[in-house]
């Protein structure tokens, strides 16, 4: 039957605990950064349909894939009425050449993609390719969309 007495200071175990009550914490709290990641994923998803090319075009459909395509790509549209735009600013057919040349001189050597209205003028469309081809353009693709089964 022993009897132990503790001391008043609270001995070794007092100073271990007034030791570590002064370090400073070094797990890191993560809940904040996946929460602001989570808001960034959704303001990305919601705005990046809104980043395409904004003149209407009824593209035909095929059974072509799609490209990967990791740049910004130089789009040249023709619509049903016969208007070429280059990205969304409306051009005549003989200024197309000199401003992708323009382009062309800043270090672009990505493909060119002609994007034509499903009813518009095939030669109209020709015209502009051929244009585009004269010029020394030959990474030339044509836009379309995948063919839909039913």
């Amino acid at each position: 039957m022993g009897l132990s007495v503790a001391s008043p200071s609270g001995g070794a175990n007092g100073r271990r605990r007034r030791g570590r009550r002064h370090q400073p914490m070094s797990e890191i709290n993560v809940t904040p950064f996946v929460d602001v990641m989570l808001v960034l994923l959704i303001i990305f998803m919601v705005a990046a349909p809104l980043l395409t090319v904004g003149v209407p075009i009824d593209l035909p459909e095929t059974q072509a894939k799609a490209l990967n395509a990791d740049t910004q790509p130089i789009t040249v549209s023709i619509n049903n009425e016969g208007q070429i735009f280059l990205q969304e600013t409306e051009i005549p057919l003989d200024e197309v050449v000199p401003k992708l040349q323009a382009i062309a001189q800043a270090g672009y050597e990505e493909r060119i993609y002609v994007r034509g209205d499903r009813s518009a003028d095939y030669g109209t469309v020709m015209r502009v390719m051929a244009r585009i081809s004269a010029a020394g353009f030959r990474n030339l693709g044509l836009v379309t969309l995948q063919e839909q089964d039913g």
